[in-house]
């Protein structure tokens, strides 16, 4: 219908007149770091494979023996003839590196919060957000039908004053947030926001995507922060090199997933490749603790060399403001062999457009330091 190309182009116009048009690019990855796009080489800074997981032979290898062995898919959902017996062991695995006494794992990162808010927090519920936190929280949260209420990043006074005035006209009450923001490589305040949930009878859940394999010794942002989180959600797609996500919480909690959350029941399972890569991922991480450092090390290494805070993840923003200006510092980086994309909104907040940067383990470090001499001269002269 012409009506509808005329819209999308019509928003297409928009974005492109704001330099918010995004598009598409083929990307090449070689290895960790290395990748090819649009016809050039270039050392890519900005990837959530922490670990270079991805291409790691143990994990590679466990993946090719579970096709082999279980063939590409899982063939339905969990709940008639895709729950594999690989996602068991997964699930225990992931229950014990967290402390927890079940885990139940989804599709992805974005299907389990979409699905893990609407199954405990109903249309008489109250949600809690921090303003920053990734959009599949913000997405969950509004398909539960509560009361959703933003949150100061990281406040916790504004934490404890929302529950004060809205906790009692509700039957239940949920605290969520990132344990690393991913835009922002800080850390929440976890362990605070937890006593403050007790004190109001909320219950807390964070978003450990990209802290599972990198902080707490490879437990995460609550074994960081020396937390009591009862709903501990993560994914298996930054430091572990694959896909999916998961929950991590009480044997009650996870078998209420298996029949409230429906991004679970409607979804068809994990492939077994990437559910024998994601425990082969947990091996490394858990038998390699140095090397699960690394990525955190390296990022300090660069903030140091930048008198930038102290990098507390392995996620650095440097922060621009316009949007045109991100995307020449983007290509100015780019004509010296280095990749780093331009956040733009609304990922980021209109008037903080940025680069940023990740680091993995295998980001040599002159390389590293090669990258800081040009942010320094080029984007923190000032």
């Amino acid at each position: 219908m012409r009506s509808l190309d005329d819209f999308a182009k019509s928003k297409l116009a928009a974005l492109k007149s704001r330099n918010l048009l995004r598009g598409l690019t083929e990307t090449r990855r070689e290895d960790g770091v290395w990748i090819e796009r649009e016809g050039r080489r270039l050392l890519s800074f900005c990837c959530n494979d922490y670990l270079n997981l991805s291409h790691h032979p143990r994990v590679k290898a466990a993946a090719v023996a579970a096709i082999e062995q279980y063939g590409t898919g899982s063939g339905a959902s969990r709940l008639i003839t895709g729950n594999h017996p690989l996602l068991g062991e997964l699930e225990t695995r992931l229950a014990r590196l967290k402390g927890t006494e079940a885990a139940c794992v989804f599709g992805s990162g974005y299907l389990a919060n979409s699905g893990i808010i609407p199954a405990l927090v109903g249309a008489e519920g109250l949600v809690l957000v921090d303003e920053l936190a990734h959009a599949c929280i913000w997405a969950g949260a509004q398909l539960s039908r509560g009361r959703v209420v933003t949150f100061r990043h990281n406040d916790l006074d504004h934490v404890a004053e929302l529950l004060a005035a809205h906790r009692d006209a509700h039957d239940r009450a949920l605290i969520v947030t990132d344990g690393i923001f991913s835009m922002d490589g800080d850390m929440a305040p976890v362990a605070e926001l937890g006593a403050v949930a007790q004190r109001h009878d909320a219950w807390l859940m964070t978003d450990d995507a990209h802290g599972l394999g990198i902080v707490g010794g490879g437990r995460g942002s609550t074994v960081e922060t020396k937390a009591d989180v009862p709903l501990q959600m993560g994914t298996l797609s930054k430091a572990i090199g694959g896909y999916g996500g998961y929950l991590c919480a009480s044997k009650p909690v996870i078998e209420l997933m298996h029949n409230r959350a429906r991004t679970l029941i409607y979804s068809t399972g994990l492939p077994p490749a990437v559910v024998a890569a994601a425990i082969a991922a947990l091996d490394v991480i858990e038998t390699e603790p140095a090397y699960a450092a690394l990525p955190l090390a390296k990022a300090r290494a660069f903030t140091r060399m930048t008198n930038l805070p102290d990098a507390e993840s392995p996620i650095v923003p440097v922060v621009i403001g316009a949007e045109d200006d991100t995307l020449a510092a983007s290509r100015l980086l780019a004509d010296n062999g280095f990749f780093v994309a331009a956040i733009r909104p609304p990922t980021v907040p209109p008037g903080t457009a940025r680069l940023r940067l990740t680091f993995t383990a295998q980001h040599a470090d002159a390389d590293i330091e090669r990258l800081a001499g040009l942010v320094r001269s080029h984007f923190l002269a000032h």
